[in-house]
């Protein structure tokens, strides 16, 4: 199983690019999205930002193919750090199977928690997306965004702990809805994301807890503007529940920039404000990103 978590080096982002036109849409026909138009990996394996997941399917074929990526991130805050390992798959451009191993490590601060020094929760998130309607590149002279739903089942396996700190499950399953939206003549690309949920830090420390125990809807909100083909700057937003009553869950926000070298590779730094996670505030830090995919 170890083997199947070595995907790859790391993502986050968001990256959509330039150039529809004649050329576009043979290029939709033929095979072949445009640069990026696929996002990049969020840290639950889906396609997307950073952060956020969008409303495009992963990989780079279209309607007529299959496409897939890998990632791995890694995130570094001062008392914690997240790696992820992931894998997606894209079927005609419509559905979207993906997996996401993530590994968080308390460092020393497993230590000031009572948990010892390199306690890691592991946690494996199996999703799956469909297209319901809209294209969020070719749709460009309408207002309709591109809108999916899905689907995403998180298992943690640190049950004991979890119970321990007020949670109340250590397995649930998220559920979105994402429009998605690129503006060509603007270089601008916008998606929003309501995803009902009961997660706690994403599922890291379980689902529910002793504060509120049932699901609640939150926003995932991406915007990117394009610099040029290859380079893409922009920000994201997360709200999150607040469920356990041992520490405060803050909302995410990051600052990121991604560069992509051709249709398979991309790389993106961040910076990420993941705000008081298990007591310890002020959680700030580096995202960064290589995702590869065909």
């Amino acid at each position: 199983m170890a083997n199947s978590y070595k995907l790859c080096a790391w993502a986050i982002g968001m990256a959509v690019a330039l150039g529809a036109g004649a050329a576009g849409a043979q290029e939709m026909r033929e095979g072949g999205k445009l640069l990026l138009t696929d996002g990049v990996t969020n840290i639950e394996g889906a396609a997307g930002g950073g952060l956020a997941t969008w409303a495009v399917i992963g990989g780079d074929e279209t309607k007529n193919g299959i496409g897939a990526k890998l990632a791995a991130t890694y995130v570094s805050l001062p008392d914690y750090n997240l790696k992820v390992y992931s894998a997606a798959v894209g079927f005609y451009d419509r559905f979207e199977l993906s997996y996401a191993h993530q590994e968080f490590d308390t460092g020393s601060t497993g230590g000031k928690l009572g948990l010892g020094d390199g306690f890691t929760f592991d946690q494996d998130v199996y999703g799956a997306k469909v297209r319901l309607l809209g294209d969020a590149v070719y749709d460009q002279d309408s207002w309709m965004p591109q809108v999916s739903a899905g689907l995403q089942y998180k298992v943690n396996d640190k049950s004991a702990i979890i119970h321990a700190v007020g949670g109340k499950e250590a397995q649930g399953v998220d559920y979105y809805i994402a429009a998605t939206k690129l503006f060509l003549n603007e270089s601008l690309v916008v998606d929003a994301t309501f995803r009902y949920t009961k997660a706690n830090q994403t599922g890291l420390l379980g689902f529910g807890g002793d504060r509120q125990a049932d699901y609640s809807p939150e926003f995932e909100g991406s915007i990117g503007y394009l610099l040029t083909r290859h380079f893409v700057v922009g920000a994201e937003y997360r709200t999150k529940p607040d469920n356990l009553g041992f520490a405060k869950e803050d909302d995410w926000a990051d600052l990121f920039a991604a560069y992509a070298f051709n249709s398979h590779l991309s790389l993106t730094a961040a910076y990420v404000d993941a705000g008081s996670i298990a007591t310890f505030e002020n959680q700030r830090g580096l995202y960064l990103s290589l995702q590869a995919g065909f």
